[in-house]
């Protein structure tokens, strides 16, 4: 298991509403664009695991100390 987040957006879990919600939360936090993350395990689920395209391992766990 990797770094992780808990995170909370406001869409609907409705259309896949909520997980392109959490997809566009993530990258505007990294500071990247939309179309660089996306959910690759539990779209139907309250954990997700999330692919952010080309950071590393070490960017990630960076990004993610900043928010403990």
């Amino acid at each position: 298991t990797g770094p992780y987040l808990k995170a909370r957006v406001r869409a609907a879990p409705e259309d896949n509403k909520a997980n392109r919600a959490l997809e566009a939360l993530i990258a505007k936090a990294f500071g990247i664009a939309k179309s660089k993350v996306t959910i690759t395990r539990g779209g139907a689920s309250r954990m997700k695991t999330l692919q952010i395209e080309d950071a590393s391992e070490a960017e990630i766990a960076a990004f993610v100390a900043k928010f403990d």
